[in-house]
């Protein structure tokens, strides 16, 4: 039972506060017991200073005390408690590693954010910051790979480092060509080093396989024994396109093609799917679809555990209940009225 105007307590056994309807029936039955003890004496002048009773607001404040102990020791028979609630969160959480292309083709700034003309590079990790700030329960990592792979942010739950090392993401640091085979591989190691049942892999490309001793099938085929799931992502527009470089040199990229077929395979032996996204809001759109996809499990469980309070109000009615016996005994003292 819940105590008015303190929410965050409670009583026990409330039912004890039945008791407190029997107070004004004891104490009319007290008024009621008769009139005080007296002597007759023959001579009362002799005695009439001896035995006085002088009643006064202090007396009766004292005689009361052994009601107003008696309210308190009821209260504290009714428990009352502080409730201390907490949630337990049980997370099935999901190990997700972003294989991201950083050839030097991921230069090619044919997609807008604002308005403004950005490069491929720029949209992926605008989309990747946003899927990362969505899944707060799951290990995210991110693995890039040009003509090699290498893994800028390995698998963690420290997402507020993740977005910070986000720069790390870059083209130039490995040699130029795009190595999907061997981007699945390194990313599939990193999430076979997870301990969890759920290991997702999404690999965004802009190009064909032209890097690397293992091919995307083989490197997916892989994966999937190790109970990965794939997700391939096609970014960019087809055609001819100039790359500005890093040291303001522009070079030609040549025709962009994409190989859609593998990369419908690779999702297909990953048992995920295959997207194509030419702007950003289709890109948003596809990552989107895979946090729907891929839903971490959540379990709330409600604690509430309850800090007896009971102990105050007992220890207030033993003082009361004190006080009012050595009133009787001293001050509150009475003799038999003269009769």
């Amino acid at each position: 039972m819940s105590i008015p105007f303190f929410p965050d307590h409670q009583l026990a056994n409330p039912w004890w506060l039945l008791l407190l309807l029997t107070l004004p029936m004891f104490a009319w039955l007290r008024g009621r017991i008769g009139a005080s003890p007296a002597m007759a004496f023959p001579a009362v002048k002799l005695l009439q200073n001896l035995g006085s009773s002088r009643r006064n607001r202090s007396g009766a404040l004292f005689a009361n005390l052994l009601y107003l102990s008696l309210v308190f020791a009821i209260i504290a028979l009714a428990r009352p408690q502080r409730i201390i609630s907490s949630d337990e969160i049980k997370s099935e959480g999901i190990a997700i590693v972003v294989a991201c292309d950083v050839s030097l083709s991921m230069l090619i700034q044919d997609f807008y954010i604002g308005g403004q003309q950005v490069n491929r590079l720029t949209a992926a990790k605008r989309v990747i910051t946003d899927f990362i700030k969505g899944r707060p329960n799951d290990r995210i990592g991110i693995v890039a790979f040009a003509g090699a792979p290498y893994n800028p942010c390995p698998p963690t739950l420290d997402h507020e480092w993740l977005l910070k090392n986000m720069d790390r993401i870059q083209t130039g640091i490995m040699e130029d060509g795009t190595a999907i085979g061997s981007g699945i591989a390194a990313a599939a190691r990193r999430l076979d080093q997870q301990k969890i049942k759920s290991k997702v892999l999404v690999l965004l490309t802009d190009g064909a396989n032209n890097s690397g001793k293992l091919s995307p099938q083989d490197a997916a085929r892989l994966a999937a024994t190790l109970g990965v799931r794939i997700y391939t992502v096609a970014i960019g527009t087809p055609g001819m396109h100039l790359i500005q470089l890093p040291n303001g040199q522009t070079i030609n990229s040549g025709r962009q093609e994409f190989d859609t077929d593998t990369l419908e395979e690779i999702a297909k032996i990953g048992s995920g799917n295959f997207y194509k996204a030419e702007d950003l809001s289709t890109l948003e759109g596809i990552f989107k679809t895979i946090d729907e996809l891929e839903k971490t499990e959540i379990q709330h469980r409600k604690i509430v555990q309850a800090d007896d309070k009971f102990y105050w109000f007992l220890l207030i009615a033993a003082l009361l209940c004190s006080g009012h016996l050595l009133w009787r005994q001293t001050i509150g003292r009475t003799a038999p009225a003269i009769a």
